[in-house]
């Protein structure tokens, strides 16, 4: 056992915390696995780690028994806040919890940097989540890394090659300002319930420039409107984006005949700094 805490399992039964699939909930009960998760994030003793939907509070505890110097964790489910709050005791002054949406919290003002993102995210939200931490205002953003569970289809295409079938809106945002890999792979029988899907680990490490020059918000309106009708030629798909559209595409050294899924991230940059 990694702490003096009872298993999850009891814990869960204590506190009645059934999963729900309103929630996305699906939990994480094996304690080596949460902490070999909390691992792949690195060294945690210099920083502190947001958390989000830590639920019964697997997770938390894999991160707080492998050092990290604070936990912010953000829990939506209240049923879940007794739970944690066991933990809290075992760790003083080390677990905060923020009970709300993680969509409408903003934690910034509680962390103190260096900061990572480590969380099991709650299958209903995390793509927005992750779409909000690759696109600040400014960059580099508050968090160093991001180390966050998926559904293995959402964690293959955020590490997508360009031309393969994943590859898109999610691929070119994470690979324009992070360097993204898939570290853990997890079968349905880790969690309870086990979701339809396996699950998968990614760790996006943040550049501290973007890897080519382009305005955020002209790259993302690019990108987004390509990808709207990706079986289309780029010369209809992004119709209306900009004047003398094919020009410009000739210009960023793309074919007007090419589809969004063959046009490399190199190439959307170089388009968008023409539009």
């Amino acid at each position: 056992m990694i702490d003096q805490l009872p298993p999850l399992r009891e814990v869960i039964a204590q506190h009645n915390l059934s999963a729900q699939k309103s929630l996305g909930q699906n939990f994480l009960l094996d304690l080596n696995l949460t902490s070999k998760i909390a691992r792949q994030a690195g060294d945690l003793t210099q920083s502190d780690v947001l958390e989000i939907g830590p639920g019964p509070g697997g997770l938390t505890r894999g991160l707080l028994a492998e050092g990290a110097r604070r936990v912010i964790a953000i829990e939506k489910d209240r049923r879940c806040i007794a739970a944690l709050e066991d933990i809290q005791k075992a760790y003083p002054d080390r677990l905060e919890i923020l009970e709300g949406d993680a969509l409408s919290i903003n934690p910034l003002e509680r962390l103190t940097g260096p900061v990572k993102v480590v969380a099991n995210l709650p299958y209903n939200v995390g793509t927005e989540l992750l779409i909000r931490w690759l696109t600040p205002t400014r960059w580099p953003p508050f968090w160093t890394s991001l180390t966050l569970m998926f559904q293995k289809e959402v964690a293959e295409r955020i590490v997508a090659p360009v031309a393969s079938k994943a590859y898109g809106r999610l691929a070119l945002l994470s690979q324009w300002r992070t360097d993204a890999n898939i570290v853990m792979n997890l079968p349905p029988s880790a969690f309870t319930p086990p979701p339809k899907v396996s699950s998968a680990v990614v760790h996006l490490t943040a550049l501290n420039a973007p890897r080519f020059e382009a305005e955020a918000a002209v790259l993302e309106k690019t990108v987004a409107k390509a990808f709207n009708q990706r079986r289309k030629m780029l010369r209809s798909s992004l119709k209306g984006l900009t004047p003398d559209l094919e020009e410009k595409l000739n210009a960023a050294g793309i074919s007007p005949t090419l589809r969004a899924e063959q046009v490399s991230l190199e190439q959307f940059c170089a388009l968008a700094r023409l539009c």
